[in-house]
């Protein structure tokens, strides 16, 4: 689980480094926070899993459906938050960096 989020946090900042050269500061600065909306839920869902996984009896399957309830609503709640709290979004940047840190996992599918 850790491999992923290094790669999705190495995609985050790649992708923002590509779109701060092509759209400027605005574009970096979306492209850090798309990229976030997407690691750090993954990233307390995958700690909460890891904490549930090593208690007696391991992870109940509802454990994982709360989690990926929250991990789903907290993705929301920080998009919307990213979008009123931060004026210059360049939406295409923000999008762009959000869909390659979600789709990231795939880089290790083909790695084998």
């Amino acid at each position: 689980m850790q491999r992923v989020l290094l790669l999705q946090l190495a995609a985050t900042v790649l992708t923002a480094i590509i779109a701060g050269a092509i759209g400027g500061e605005a574009a970096l600065i979306s492209a850090l926070l798309g990229g976030m909306c997407c690691v750090v839920p993954n990233g307390l869902f995958a700690w909460r899993l890891a904490v549930n996984a090593r208690k007696p009896g391991g992870a109940s399957p509802i454990v994982f459906f709360i989690g990926e309830f929250i991990k789903i609503g907290m993705t929301i709640a920080l998009l919307y938050a990213v979008v009123l709290l931060y004026r210059d979004v360049n939406w295409l940047a923000l999008l762009a960096a959000f869909i390659v840190a979600l789709k990231s996992y795939i880089i290790l599918l083909f790695r084998h």
